[in-house]
């Protein structure tokens, strides 16, 4: 079954036909279809491809794939990307120092 969901996917890649866009993780899909789309989506990662194994990891919840990607978005100073990202993935190690950055910045726009 799994050796069929990643041919499944592989075959679908370029369509995004399998990809929800929400920020929602699918929850019709099985372990195994999780596992199979996880895997693709940490080699897509390890490929340099980081919007699509984004797309796989919202898909699915996988929330160490999205702290990654999180993490990603950090290095390139987008800050709000990545708190999306850490937020998706319930880390607040990784959410909370943005967060209350965020906040200092308002803060201090208000006070000008």
């Amino acid at each position: 079954m799994e050796e069929q969901t990643k041919n499944q996917i592989d075959s679908l890649q370029g369509s995004h036909a399998f990809i929800k866009t929400s920020d929602q993780p699918v929850s019709g899909l099985s372990d195994p279809q999780k596992v199979a789309l996880n895997r693709k989506a940490n080699a897509l990662f390890n490929e340099g491809n980081f919007a699509m194994a984004e797309r796989i990891f919202v898909t699915t919840g996988y929330s160490d794939g999205l702290t990654r990607v999180g993490d990603t978005y950090a290095k390139k100073n987008d800050y709000l990307h990545a708190l999306r990202m850490y937020l998706l993935a319930h880390n607040k190690r990784k959410s909370e120092p943005i967060i209350e950055k965020m906040s200092q910045t308002v803060s201090m726009m208000l006070k000008i």
